[in-house]
């Protein structure tokens, strides 16, 4: 991973959690975009992706993020975002429209609680 980013993957249960820290920006997307992608298998009914730890995202971070919620919804997995309400990062979230489109939480634990009910 790039210096900029740190990924970590966690299995909570049968919902994979992956918990990024840093910045997301078009010099580490690709690189986190395959390996989020290599957390949602096809045998997982939706994906938590913790941004609480994320300092900055641009334009190539949301794009990565809009792209894994449509194949996550094509196989109709479903994609759960932890971001801190008052964070930068949250309001790009909103900015974009990815917020009206994906659930997003508070907290890893709020977006693991609505993965595991299927909300």
């Amino acid at each position: 991973m790039t210096s900029l980013a740190r990924l970590v993957v966690e299995e909570h249960g049968e919902i994979p959690v992956v918990a990024i820290e840093g910045e997301i920006d078009a010099s580490n997307a690709t690189e986190l975009r395959r390996a989020i992608g290599a957390a949602a298998t096809n045998r997982v009914a939706a994906l938590v992706v913790d941004l609480t730890a994320v300092d900055y995202v641009d334009s190539a971070g949301i794009n990565l993020l809009f792209a894994l919620g449509a194949e996550l919804r094509d196989r109709q997995q479903r994609l759960h975002i932890a971001v801190d309400g008052a964070s930068p990062v949250a309001r790009m979230l909103e900015i974009s429209g990815l917020a009206a489109v994906e659930q997003t939480e508070p907290t890893r634990s709020a977006a693991l609680a609505s993965a595991a009910t299927g909300e």
